[in-house]
């Protein structure tokens, strides 16, 4: 935990000590939304190194935040789950995203682009109901983006898991979504819709799927909030 603080009693300097050190409201944001193992959490905070995602681990549970139990079967692998003070925190957390969605002008947002956060985002949000029963595979193709980080697949099950690769997972792809980073992020924030993406989105494939991708696609909890910055 920090070791300066604020030196003041009151409750608000006390919750900003544990919770407003680097990177822990965004990893709150992740155990929030349900993520519970290591390798998990890094995906959802992919510029966090390790060394610090493990030191703010320690200082959340320390707080009584967060525990940290081993997972029956698997030794050496950890469950972090939030304890009822962090459950408690959701609202606040919530709060913090709606205001950001809210009140951030969506040019600054729009310069922190990250493939990988926004498809580790989209997989967790997705919505199977208006797909096919059975497999659908998704590929994301982002073509001004560096070989390593062009190419991303979604493969759904209908009634089960949504898996996101970063490498071909070797089924065959029902829809290519040839876009650049910055029209998928916007149109995941809320701020633009697939329709009037227009041409910089080109769906190719199974034209019955492309057709709801606004639909399965699921966006950003936050988008429901209605922009008042520009």
């Amino acid at each position: 935990m920090t070791q300066h603080g604020y030196k003041q009693f009151c409750p608000l300097s006390m919750a900003a000590e544990v919770l407003c050190t680097r990177w822990t409201m965004v990893l709150m944001r992740e155990l929030v939304a349900g993520s519970t193992r290591f390798n998990d959490l890094r995906r959802g905070v992919p510029k966090m190194s390790p060394t610090l995602l493990s030191q703010r681990l320690k200082e959340l549970e320390l707080a009584g935040i967060v525990e940290r139990k081993e997972v029956l079967g698997e030794k050496g692998i950890f469950d972090y789950r939030l304890t009822e003070a962090g459950r408690d925190l959701r609202p606040v957390v919530e709060a913090m995203g709606f205001w950001g969605q809210k009140w951030v002008e969506s040019r600054l947002s729009l310069k922190n682009l990250d493939p990988s956060l926004l498809m580790w985002d989209m997989r967790r949000n997705l919505n199977p109901s208006p797909l096919p029963e059975g497999r659908t595979v998704i590929q994301f193709l982002y073509q001004e983006l560096p070989a390593s980080k062009r190419s991303w697949w979604l493969i759904v099950e209908k009634h089960g898991e949504v898996d996101l690769c970063w490498y071909d997972p070797g089924f065959d792809v029902d829809l290519y979504v040839s876009t650049d980073l910055h029209t998928m992020t916007a149109i995941w924030m809320g701020v633009l819709t697939v329709e009037k993406a227009g041409t910089k989105v080109t769906l190719t494939g199974d034209q019955a799927i492309g057709r709801k991708m606004q639909a399965w696609l699921g966006l950003s909890p936050f988008a429901v909030e209605p922009k008042r910055a520009a």
